[in-house]
């Protein structure tokens, strides 16, 4: 198994400076941390190939595009049919991502909606795949820790310090 390698200082120093300004050159991001320019690009190159860095897709707020509703739905399936459950909910477009889970449920899938109406649509085409046994929707209210790593690349500065 490949095992994917994991942050150093020099690594935290480099995202911490992308996590406040994700569109700077090179050159900029060499000048905010100290870096030499060539080490700059070749972490940056090293993101890219080991897919360290999420897609853009992820800073899109789908409010924008007309989806203010997202919800979770909890989700419970015949094992067997796990990746064909998988596949046909990468069919869905409301439908963001989604998580296996061990425990009570199987899955996690978040979902964005225009209205109610729309998340009871989108809540019955994913009971409709066969292979799902049951659903629990849960309607987010509101964002109270956002999607965030930076506290994590901070421990790894924090820790090349010590």
């Amino acid at each position: 198994m490949n095992k994917r390698p994991t942050a150093d200082p020099v690594d935290a120093a480099l995202l911490l400076a992308l996590t406040t300004a994700p569109d700077a050159t090179t050159v900029a991001l060499s000048e905010q941390t100290g870096l030499a320019r060539n080490t700059v690009r070749a972490r940056q190159t090293r993101y890219e190939q080991d897919q360290t860095l999420r897609s853009f897709e992820r800073r899109i707020d789908p409010a924008f595009l007309g989806y203010p509703l997202s919800a979770f739905v909890v989700t419970t399936v015949k094992q067997r049919r796990l990746a064909e459950v998988g596949e046909a909910l990468r069919a869905i477009p409301e439908v963001l991502e989604v998580q296996g889970l061990s425990g009570v449920a199987d899955l996690l899938i978040q979902v964005v909606a225009r209205d109610a109406d729309d998340l009871y649509r989108i809540a019955g085409a994913i009971l409709n795949i066969d292979g799902v046994k049951r659903t629990t929707t849960g309607l987010v209210m509101r964002d109270l820790v956002p999607y965030r790593v930076a506290p994590l690349v901070e421990r790894v500065a924090a820790s090349a310090r010590r």
